[in-house]
């Protein structure tokens, strides 16, 4: 059964995969949709393995002292008859199925974001750190455990995948059976999300507040959830069965159900449609009381979630209303029995089409988070001005939709004013400047005066126009030098001399598209430290210069009073340009750091410290910083997406310093749970050998 066009695309490679995993193809009334053939983009470099520019296969079974021939992709038998089949005991067949799965999942990130994927660096010490640093391929294992767990690795920049021998705890697996992650559809899905998220903002598996990981959770299981409905086979089988009512229970919204039964953990690892209770099925309700009381990760992201597939079924009953009205001949209720098979055509083809806008705008918002402490309520502002900047003609009233899901489960962002689409719209750097404008005259105790907010915005004009003016030969400290004269020489089509940030063109090569980044970071953060740019750093809610700052802000080397700011990347964006087509816009992060101490009394005296935040026996880093959206054409900032407050504010490091000590689940457990989590090499690790206990 075919999950793509009804002739294979010249530029696609076709490949079998199980379209849940294996429980599915046991299940006699399900066996004609447990397998399907899907499409991924061709590589004409496919080595054994596979290998490929993304990802790299590497089977070895530890657990068996053993290494499995790698598939060759490229043999003419398996390019005759669309990969192997199906199978759980062939490895050669997980070896596809992992490939396949990763590589459909990074093309609906590169679709959603407009720019080729990279995987997070190596961070190293070495003097030559750059040529170390970059990393071409995901590693995945397919066999690398024999436990319980799959993870998404940052230390190796790997997947790894175990298996074990079932359980007898469900009548559908049948005990001491090897049960295999590696062919779970939504787990591999789920864990490249994870290293592509990783990717784009590494900070994000730091656990400074109570959302960050049950957000990293949350959005890895988004993913996998909504590529379901990428399978229109798949899709079709479900609507037929649930007469078109997707809140109704279906495979559609379950997640690893095969790893769920064998581990004795239910029916699926988790729901977003209901649960079972009392051997009935019962739908899920919104509850905006649930995640005050909810702190466990799994749980708390699994309500994020149910937010998001609430916005989706809001729009695809909107969009199919109509339909269920001439089917019922006006009365909205169906006739007893099966539905035509017209009507299923066109449900599923609705479904699809408003799964896909979903995925794409959760995707396209990563780009629109602040670099740190990310919160449900940010990642909804987040949703909200990505899909404004796409469609700012909302028809279908998908925002309104979100906003109205999220809610409904209690999720808000922190210090807006309303829930209305226009309070949730990330500020533009005319906005950023004139409320600095407005604070300033407030210590001051005085009103702004029309001139002096015009002088003010003048003067932001004129600092940005110096950014797109900038030449490299303008000072730089030594590191970002290091960076700019490296990459310069590595990079095959360097910057334009006249414009220092310049969309990065799609057919430059993955290493030279980090290369360029490096180039255009070093540049970004020597005008941000000039005297202009130093100026605007106060209203996009940076600390430049330190000194009435706390000495506990991280500085520069070679001069004390001047903070330390890391351009942690730059990249491109699409947004949609006045004429209705994408354009490339880029988007710059910024983080700052500073020496945080579970003692206020031991914080207070090293903030007075000079040099404290260089000290050794800090007991956190409390960071922040902010995400700008930045046109190239108009030379001027379109969207400041600041932390809550910056990195010399007092009251939200007590915020961090409350949520380690307090926050988590047991109390004062810091030294438990936050402790191990902060201290193990592989996060993901610990975090997935908890889930569902």
């Amino acid at each position: 059964m075919s999950a793509g066009p009804a002739y294979p695309s010249p530029n696609a490679r076709r490949l079998r995969i199980f379209s849940f995993d294996p429980a599915l193809a046991a299940q006699y009334d399900l066996a004609g949709v447990s397998g399907v053939t899907i499409e991924v983009s061709w590589e004409t470099d496919l080595k054994s393995g596979p290998v490929g520019e993304y990802i790299e296969v590497v089977d070895v079974d530890p657990g068996s002292n053993a290494a499995y021939a790698p598939i060759d992709l490229n043999a003419p038998e398996l390019l005759a008859t669309d990969g192997l089949v199906p199978s759980e005991s062939d490895p050669r067949f997980h070896q596809q199925m992992v490939y396949a799965v990763a590589m459909k999942t990074i093309e609906h990130f590169e679709r959603a974001l407009g720019r080729k994927a990279l995987w997070s660096p190596h961070r190293s010490s070495t003097s030559d750190k750059f040529a170390e640093n970059y990393v071409p391929r995901l590693r995945i294992y397919p066999h690398a455990l024999r436990q319980q767990n799959a993870y998404y690795s940052p230390l190796k920049k790997a997947l790894l995948f175990g298996y074990f021998a079932g359980s007898a705890k469900s009548a559908k697996i049948v005990a001491g059976t090897a049960v295999f992650t590696c062919l779970s559809h939504d787990i591999i899905a789920h864990e490249t999300t994870h290293a592509l998220l990783d990717g784009v903002h590494p900070r994000f598996n730091e656990p400074v507040n109570e959302d960050v990981l049950a957000f990293h959770e949350a959005f890895a299981d988004i993913v996998a959830l909504f590529q379901h409905f990428s399978y229109p086979g798949v899709l079709r089988d479900q609507i037929a069965r649930t007469r078109g009512d997707l809140g109704r229970e279906s495979e559609l919204g379950k997640l690893a159900q095969q790893f769920a039964r064998a581990s004795g953990r239910g029916n699926a690892l988790r729901s977003y449609l209901g649960s079972d209770e009392d051997g009935k099925w019962k739908a899920a309700t919104p509850d905006p009381t649930l995640l005050r009381a909810t702190s466990e990760p799994h749980d708390r992201g699994a309500i994020l979630v149910a937010a998001v597939f609430g916005a989706f079924m809001k729009v695809y009953e909107n969009r199919t209303g109509d339909l269920f009205r001439i089917a019922s001949e006006g009365t909205g209720v169906l006739r007893e029995g099966d539905i035509h098979p017209d009507l299923v055509n066109r449900l599923a083809e609705e479904a699809q089409r408003c799964a896909e806008r979903a995925l794409q705008m959760c995707i396209r918002a990563i780009d629109y988070c602040p670099p740190v402490a990310i919160t449900f309520g940010t990642y909804l502002r987040a949703i909200v001005t990505a899909d404004h900047d796409m469609n700012p003609a909302d028809r279908e009233n998908w925002r309104l939709a979100f906003i109205e899901s999220f809610r409904e489960w209690g999720i808000s962002p922190r210090g807006v004013r309303s829930m209305a689409e226009d309070s949730l719209l990330w500020p533009t750097e005319k906005e950023v400047v004139e409320e600095q404008t407005k604070a300033e005259a407030r210590i001051n105790a005085t009103a702004p005066t029309k001139e002096e907010v015009e002088r003010t915005s003048q003067r932001s004009r004129e600092a940005m126009t110096k950014l797109f003016g900038y030449q490299q030969s303008v000072g730089m400290d030594d590191e970002y030098a290091q960076k700019a004269a490296r990459s310069t020489s590595a990079v095959q089509q360097p910057i334009r001399p006249d414009n220092v940030l310049t969309p990065i063109a799609l057919s430059m090569s993955r290493y030279d598209i980090w290369l360029n980044a490096d180039k255009q970071a070093a540049l970004f953060h020597s005008w941000l430290m000039d005297e202009d740019g130093a100026w605007l750093a106060d209203a996009l809610g940076l600390v430049v210069n330190l000194n009435d700052s706390p000495k506990t802000i991280s500085a520069r080397k070679n001069d004390p009073n001047r903070a330390n700011i890391e351009i942690h990347s730059v990249r491109t964006a699409m947004k949609r340009g006045v004429l209705g087509f994408p354009e490339q816009h880029m988007v710059v992060v910024v983080t700052q750091w500073r020496a945080g101490f579970f003692d206020r009394g031991q914080q207070t005296d090293m903030d007075n410290t000079t040099g404290a935040w260089a000290l050794p026996g800090r007991d956190f880093k409390y960071r922040a910083g902010c995400t700008l959206l930045i046109d190239p054409e108009q030379m001027k900032i379109r969207r400041v997406i600041r932390t809550p407050g910056n990195v010399a504010d007092d009251g939200e490091l007590d915020r961090m310093r409350r949520y380690l000590l307090q926050g988590l689940s047991p109390p004062n457990a810091f030294a438990g749970v936050a402790e191990r989590f902060k201290a193990s090499a592989e996060p993901f690790a610990f975090l997935h050998s908890h889930a569902g206990e």
